[in-house]
């Protein structure tokens, strides 16, 4: 290493200095450049972790977080050598290129006059994208504070001012047309158009605060020659940062209608309509947006660029130079079969050629070609940006220093974490009673106004008892929404990313797996997608196989049921949190330990492989868009009572029609008879009444053992016995492999048949009530932990199954998921139930 160089590991916190060499693995390499990190680049040590990695950085604007180990690779210039880079760019600086003049033609007139056209909203993750996508459409898409939050493809078509229709494509967020993750390749399968028709327009959303980098994304997009708009989003945060911009210049440079906006507060966003109507009319641009390359890697260029024009493969000159572009910067990703996929073989071929001789000359092609591009944005921003005052945005470095210190920062997530688990249980009780007064209401409405019979039988104790047990619970459940989505929109969510990542890698997770994990709370199906943003396949498995262990909102019935009917009574813990609380507490706390455990073994084992970087960008702290949180809120709310009146409600019919046939005729006849008989002997009425609910009891009792569904909770009742369960939680076991919220429906129907009297229609009652064949009462502290502790580690969810095939590329990895989750959850309980029972512990 030259004297007075160093790494970036080694730099003092507060202290800034020049990148000299990226020693870092191919693909972590690039994407650092594409970030804007790349030699020349100044950059500032700002902070590290609590547990000493992370490192967060500053550079062009933004703050970046990467590991220790990464930061190690990358050198650091000496004093002497950036004055001899500094010569050596006065004497050899490359041409520079005047702005763009041309913004294209007219569009043809021989284009389809049907055809809608289709306009893509592109830019860098957390950059406003989907703000802007929902503001220009109306649409409900989920918008947060953290990147990587879109990953598919969303559309809304939309009457522009002039009376014009355009299909709006709001896509995953990316930092450049080289995919790194599945989601990113979204966004660039889109901008090329290879899945379909290229894109009429395209919308580039830049964060104002951080340009240079928004700008590399809008320079690839603009090299293909669609016509571009760029919307220069959160303009008023970078005015407060002392930035003022000449958008018309800038548009100039790129040939685009440049758009200030702060899409939050709806400012921009009608002349940002209008600018799309405009630039529909006009025709793709011909020839490239710029031709600052080095003599050198032109000459590569050229060689693809004419293999392409031979193969007619592109519409036009500036189409196929930015083929050949992107082609040699598309080897060496994450994903790296996608990279040529769609090109012809000849293509291919020169690609290969161009990259081996390159590889020979011990040229890096990437870092010519990244450099090239960010050499000719720093010009464009220099010339379309001035620093007018002081930056007056203090909130995010103040707020770093408690919530990313070592003790403050745990000890504020842990007061976070405790007041969404006493909201989720204390604050939402009075909601809960609410909803099953109006639950039982209906019931009894119900059974008043029907004759007595299989159909008010199949309303009462099927569609409304099924549905309602699970609706009961929505007040939880939208809370644990709400607190999610708020967290996202303040940004603190990548801050806990970039404290806990350290603790993560020891048991094999990559930190971007926290906001899966995290979102698995609410449900793992959109968790699952969610891996996408990781890079790397074989951490993308990890966080997959392990997720459906996190205790989603379709688990909180459940903990909430058990906990209602054990621990309802039982008094304050410290005189603080209640009972149920810490109870519910423990359960998450069990999830996301088993989670991780579940990771460190599989890391070791079947999954053994490299640990891949964390390069992650950290938002500025924004006050919440209100809006913004609520629609979040009730969309999750309303996708859980779409499923409850599908899925759920499907398999309660299906499980009420499995314990209500077949019906014995004799067993009738033989209590009619009982009826008949104790009718005639017993004069007092209340002591009548009373027997004959009894009986009633009794009867049902017998009818459900002769059901299908009785027979097969009766058949794995053997097996169940050393967990501390019973037949009857047998049958709401199977149900809830169709979805975990199936086991509360379930079990109102196993008891609503049972139900002795009018007071006694709640399921809690009932469970409370509920005794084994001997006497003893069925649900015990210690049998109702057994159970949560079951359904916190068994992977009962068939559309989780199902997303993980569809993630995975086969049926493989998620049968070994189930296998090993339903291994794991049996022993636990099994372990749980006899421990205890062996201790005497909460048995009665």
């Amino acid at each position: 290493m030259h004297q007075g160089f160093r790494t970036l590991d080694q730099l003092p916190l507060g202290s800034s200095a020049v990148v000299h060499q990226i020693g870092c693995d191919g693909p972590v390499a690039r994407r650092l450049m594409e970030m804007g990190l790349l030699p020349g680049t100044r950059i500032e040590a700002v902070r590290r972790a609590p547990l000493g990695d992370p490192l967060k950085i500053k550079l062009r604007g933004y703050l970046l977080s990467l590991r220790l180990a990464d930061a190690a690779r990358i050198q650091l210039a000496s004093d002497e050598s950036i004055a001899q880079d500094s010569e050596r760019n006065e004497t050899n600086e490359p041409c520079r290129l005047a702005p763009h003049k041309s913004r294209g033609l007219s569009r043809n007139a021989t284009d389809s006059p049907t055809r809608t056209p289709r306009v893509l909203v592109a830019g860098n993750a957390n950059s406003g994208k989907t703000t802007v996508f929902n503001s220009l459409t109306g649409a409900r898409a989920q918008v947060s504070n953290y990147p990587g939050v879109t990953v598919t493809r969303s559309s809304r078509q939309v009457t522009l001012p002039n009376g014009s229709s355009a299909e709006i494509v709001d896509l995953p967020g990316t930092y450049s047309l080289s995919a790194h993750s599945p989601d990113e390749q979204v966004a660039v399968d889109e901008v090329l158009g290879r899945r379909g028709d290229s894109p009429d327009a395209v919308i580039v959303v830049i964060d104002a605060g951080a340009i240079e980098r928004g700008l590399y994304l809008l320079l690839q997009i603009a090299e293909t020659g669609v016509p571009v708009i760029v919307a220069l989003n959160m303009i008023d945060e970078a005015t407060a940062a002392g930035a003022d911009f000449n958008t018309q210049r800038l548009g100039t440079w790129f040939g685009a209608t440049v758009i200030p906006t702060v899409a939050s507060k709806g400012t921009g966003l009608d002349e940002l309509r209008t600018a799309i109507g405009d630039t529909l009319e006009l025709a793709p641009r011909t020839e490239s947006v710029w031709s600052g390359l080095p003599a050198l890697i032109e000459t590569d260029v050229e060689r693809v660029t004419q293999a392409l024009a031979d193969a007619k493969f592109g519409r036009t000159p500036a189409a196929r130079r930015a083929w050949a572009l992107w082609s040699l910067l598309s080897s060496e990703t994450a994903d790296e079969e996608e990279a040529t996929t769609g090109l012809p073989v000849s293509v291919r071929h020169a690609v290969d050629a161009v990259q081996h001789n390159a590889a020979t000359a011990h040229r890096r092609l990437d870092q010519e070609i990244v450099t090239a591009r960010y050499r000719w944005i720093e010009e464009v921003a220099s010339d379309v940006r001035s620093i007018k005052g002081k930056d007056t945005r203090k909130w995010t470095n103040r707020l770093d220093t408690v919530l990313t210190h070592r003790v403050y920062g745990m000890t504020v997530f842990a007061a976070v974490m405790a007041l969404m688990f006493e909201a989720l249980f204390t604050w939402s009780a009075p909601f809960i009673g609410t909803i099953e007064t109006a639950t039982a209401w209906l019931q009894t409405g119900v059974s008043t106004l029907l004759p007595p019979g299989i159909l008010v039988d199949l309303m009462v104790n099927g569609v409304i008892a099924g549905v309602g047990n699970v609706v009961v619970f929505v007040p939880q459940i939208a809370m644990l929404f709400f607190f999610i989505a708020l967290l996202e929109d303040l940004g603190y969510l990548a801050r806990v990313a970039f404290v806990i990542d350290r603790l993560m890698g020891r048991v094999g997770l990559h930190g971007k797996a926290f906001v899966p994990m995290l979102s698995g709370f609410a449900c793992a199906i959109p968790a699952v997608m969610a891996t996408r943003t990781i890079e790397s396949r074989r951490d993308r498995l990890i966080t997959m196989l392990t997720l459906p262990m996190v205790s989603c909102s379709a688990r909180l019935p459940i903990y909430a049921l058990v906990t209602a009917v054990i621990f309802a009574g039982d008094p304050r813990v410290f005189g603080i949190l209640s009972t149920g609380a810490v109870v519910l507490f423990s359960m998450y706390a069990l999830s996301v330990t088993a989670t991780l455990g579940a990771a460190a073994v599989l890391r070791r084992t079947v999954l053994r492989g490299p640990r891949m970087p964390l390069l992650l960008e950290l938002p500025p702290y924004r006050i919440p868009v209100w809006r913004s949180v609520v629609l979040v809120t009730w969309r999750r709310v309303r996708k859980f009572l779409e499923d409850a009146g599908t899925v759920i409600l499907t398999m309660t019919i299906l499980l009420w029609a499995l314990l209500s046939f077949p019906h014995s005729e004799a067993i009738d006849a033989r209590y009619d008879v009982s009826r008949s008989q104790l009718v005639a002997a017993t004069t007092d009425a209340t002591t009548l009444d009373n027997e004959l609910v009894e009986l009633a009891g009794l009867q049902a009792g017998e009818q459900l053992r002769y059901s299908v569904g009785g027979r097969m909770g009766r058949f794995i009742e053997p097996a169940l016995e050393p967990l501390g369960f019973d037949w009857r939680i047998g049958v709401g076991i199977i149900g809830a492999f169709a979805a975990r919220e199936v086991f509360v429906s379930t079990l109102g129907i196993v008891f609503g048949i049972e139900e002795a009297d009018e007071e006694t229609t709640s399921l809690r009652s009932s469970l409370q009530n509920a005794e084994r064949d001997d006497g003893s009462p069925l649900m015990t502290p210690l049998s109702g932990f057994s159970l949560m502790v079951f359904f916190v580690l068994a992977c009962q969810c068939m559309s989780t199954i199902v997303v993980v095939r569809r993630e995975a590329g086969g049926w493989g990895w998620p049968l070994f998921m189930f296998s090993y989750m339903s291994l794991l959850a049996y022993i636990a309980s099994l372990a749980v139930y006899q421990f205890g029972s062996a201790l005497g512990w909460g048995v009665t």
